[in-house]
């Protein structure tokens, strides 16, 4: 016989419980793309804060004294779903970053498309990496190891348990500012490299050969070479994907030091 009793302390834990899992799978990468129904994302809230409602024992109850205090907790858990989820989120922007550079590159910075994931126009070859390491995140089981990193911040950060501190967020926030530069322009260093070789050798015909129209030319030599250069970079993007992903682990844990 089901047993389906419960206090109202289980009820107030439970829904502390599901303010954290559901705001970070608002905004967390796969689950909180903007094409996924918003009944997909409460049930899948909802069922996933049930399981951790069951596999976690409270160390203590949740004291408060007022309800104003406790819609500060809620607050409080729902800002930290959304600063976890956020970290893994940021990341996800290197690759529209990277795919920015190489069609201003090639001559592709005036083509646009609507990126259905996140509802914004971004660049042809920004969405094409975009699917290509979301896929590879699929496929890897990255979206396990973010559902596991929630759980153990219930661990590492109980209910109510949340310290903001500012310096050690700003401090991860700056440092991935760094990162996001360079490993946007480590995906994109081929692309780079070839056409800033191609631009010395049109300028070198341009002196030699005057009469000839380098910039009609180089359009199309740009183009051609731009597109050969990002199909053979098709086999680097797994290493492109590795780094993203080591980058989202990193942040994710840095954020949770800076709540603890």
């Amino acid at each position: 016989m089901v047993d389906l009793s419960f206090s109202i302390y289980d009820l107030e834990y439970f829904l502390l419980i599901l303010m954290r899992v559901s705001a970070f799978v608002y905004i967390a990468p796969f689950f909180g793309m903007q094409n996924t129904p918003a009944r997909v994302k409460i049930t899948l809230s909802v069922f996933i804060a049930y399981l951790l409602y069951k596999s976690i024992t409270p160390s203590q109850a949740v004291e408060y004294g007022s309800v104003m205090q406790f819609a500060l907790i809620v607050l409080k858990e729902s800002v930290v779903g959304l600063i976890i989820g956020f970290g893994a989120n940021i990341c996800m922007t290197i690759v529209s970053f990277a795919g920015s550079i190489a069609d201003m590159e090639t001559g592709l910075s005036m083509v646009t498309l609507m990126d259905p994931t996140t509802r914004q126009q971004t660049s042809f070859t920004g969405v094409l990496f975009q699917y290509v390491v979301m896929l590879m995140l699929i496929a890897s089981g990255l979206y396990r190891y973010l559902l596991g990193a929630l759980a153990d911040t219930f661990e590492i950060i109980p209910i109510n348990g949340a310290v903001f501190r500012a310096d050690s967020l700003l401090e991860s926030m700056l440092g991935f500012l760094v990162d996001y530069v360079c490993i946007g322009f480590r995906i994109i260093l081929p692309v780079f490299c070839v056409m800033l070789l191609l631009n010395a050798i049109l300028g070198v015909l341009a002196k030699v050969s005057p009469q000839l129209n380098m910039f009609a030319v180089g359009i199309q030599l740009k183009l051609i070479v731009g597109l050969s250069v990002l199909y053979l970079m098709t086999a680097l993007l797994s290493l492109a994907a590795e780094y993203i992903f080591d980058e989202m682990k990193e942040i994710m844990v840095s954020f949770v030091k800076g709540l603890m």
